[in-house]
Order: C-alpha cells, then sequence, then structure tokens
C-alpha cells in the first residue's frame, strides 16, 4: 500500500527526508478505541501530537499524548495505542540519525547503553515550541521550505524542547500523575466547552482543591491556562482551513474574536491572521 494511504485507520505522509532526518505527518482516525496490537519501534522517534490525544501502553505504564507533549518511542521498546475519547490525532513525528540525537540529547536525560532511549516517557511542549512547529509542519507540506531550511529549523527545534530547562517534566507521584492525566482526558472529549473547576472534578472524582492543587503540582501551570494552551493547540491547526476568525474563535470556545486573538497573541507573539500570513495560509 501506497504512502498515504489508510493503514488500520493510519496514513503516513512524509514531510521531509534527508540523511540526518525524517519528519512524517501521522493522522488517525481514532475509531477503535480499544488497546491496539503491540508494535515495536524500529528506532528511537520523538512524537509531537498536534491535534486530538491518545494514549500509548508501554507495558504497564501509560502515557496521554495531546498537544502540549513530546513523546519518545524509543528504539526496540514494544508499545500499544489505544483512544480513550474520539475524534482521532495527528503528530509530526521526528527521526534524527541516531548520532545526531545523542548530540542534541542532554546526557541526564537518556539511558545508557549503545542506543539513544530517553528515560522518561514525555516532555512538555512550550506555547513558542507549538508554534514553531505548526510553522514547520505548513511550511514543508505546502513546499514553501526547502530541505535545508527545514532541517535546520527542525533541529532547532529538537535542540530547544530537549535543552528548554522550562520544559522538563515536574516531580510528582505516579498516583498523582494519573490524576492530572484524567483532567486532561476529560478535556479533550470536549475542549470548547468553557468547563467549570467543579465540572472537572467532578468528572474525575476529587474536590476542586484537590484537583488544582495536584494538577499544577504534575504539569507546573494551573489547570485553565492548560485548558487555554489545548485550545490554542487547536487553532493552530485550524488556521489552515478557517477563513472566519470570528466563527473559529466561536468554535473554540472563545467569547469573541478579541478575546481569541490576545489569547492568541499571548501565547504566540503574534495575532492569528498574522501567523496566517506567516505560515502562507493567506495572502
Amino acid at each position: 500500500m501506497s504512502e498515504g494511504e489508510p493503514v488500520n485507520d493510519l496514513s503516513v505522509h512524509t514531510l521531509l527526508q534527508t540523511t540526518a532526518l525524517v519528519v512524517r505527518d501521522m493522522r488517525c482516525s481514532g475509531g477503535c478505541r480499544h488497546r491496539s496490537v503491540s508494535e515495536c519501534a524500529d528506532q528511537t522517534h520523538l512524537v509531537l501530537p498536534y491535534r486530538g490525544a491518545f494514549l500509548r501502553h508501554v507495558g504497564r505504564a501509560e502515557t496521554i499524548a495531546e498537544p502540549n507533549q513530546l513523546l519518545f518511542f524509543n528504539d526496540d521498546q514494544e508499545y500499544a495505542i489505544s483512544h480513550p475519547v474520539g475524534g482521532g490525532d495527528a503528530c509530526l513525528s521526528i527521526t534524527l540519525d541516531p548520532q545526531l540525537l545523542h548530540e542534541l540529547a542532554p546526557p541526564d536525560q537518556l539511558d545508557k547503553g549503545a542506543a539513544v532511549t530517553f528515560r522518561d516517557a514525555r516532555r512538555s511542549v512550550s506555547p513558542r515550541g507549538q508554534a514553531r512547529l505548526a510553522l514547520l509542519r505548513h511550511g514543508l507540506a505546502r513546499g514553501t521550505m526547502e530541505a535545508l531550511e527545514g532541517e535546520t529549523l527542525t533541529l532547532a527545534l529538537v535542540s530547544e524542547m530537549l535543552g528548554d530547562r522550562l520544559a522538563g517534566v515536574p516531580t510528582t507521584s505516579y498516583g498523582r500523575r494519573k490524576l492530572a492525566d484524567r483532567a486532561k482526558l476529560v478535556l479533550a472529549a470536549d475542549p470548547a466547552r468553557r468547563w467549570t473547576l467543579g465540572e472537572i472534578a467532578a468528572e474525575v472524582g476529587v474536590s476542586p482543591v484537590y484537583l488544582t492543587q495536584v494538577f499544577a503540582q504534575a504539569e507546573g501551570l494551573p489547570l485553565y491556562r492548560y485548558q487555554m494552551r489545548v485550545r490554542l493547540a487547536q487553532a493552530l491547526d485550524r488556521l489552515e482551513r478557517s477563513d472566519d476568525l470570528t466563527t473559529l474563535a466561536f468554535e473554540l470556545g472563545f467569547s469573541s474574536h478579541s478575546h481569541f486573538t490576545a489569547a492568541f497573541r499571548r501565547h504566540y507573539g503574534r495575532a492569528p491572521a498574522e501567523f496566517q500570513r506567516d505560515a502562507g495560509l493567506r495572502r
């Protein structure tokens, strides 16, 4: 089956392939919510979701994948995927030459051994990283970015995500991490909804006070700010297909066009219309 055709509801498009790296756009319809058949990575992949959410299972450990996360699919690591919420997902998968990845990754993040494998399952992605990822994806997909530029931006993006001290995963217990992940799934199921803290806490099964404390400790930012990032990550994806920014603002749960624009500018340093122009999505 040729590239780009669905394989078990997964489509894969290679955006850039050189001797140094490969960048792929991977989209899954998420039709099956049950745990998939186990697979094994042939080398270490850096997977950056930009739409939707899924769960990655490695043994008994589970890691939620959504647009605020970078996941490490390590070389020779067996894993399975499930989709606890509908809507499917889309990710950018980056594979680097092992020597390049070894040079970029701080030693304290890697396991000892011949292969380049990461100790942690994931790292957080900053708003700036999300914006740079979207610009890279749009530029490569539209053919407006040459290979050299694409390689340079990809390596810079990976270096920033692995080396940024603010991108680390806050230390917390396994139980509190699971609680925070349940709250993430609640938001992922209906990201445009104007949730109250009490509603999310009721869905998760804890008190609002406990939820706010645990989530901030686990993620390093308040729950409301995290939800804003989820909405704005959706905006980054949908700007490619949106001519009416006011309609998009309401569909994403913002109260007005100005509210959307202010939040977008605060997170990404430019207005949505400016981002569309910078990404070549409009003239």
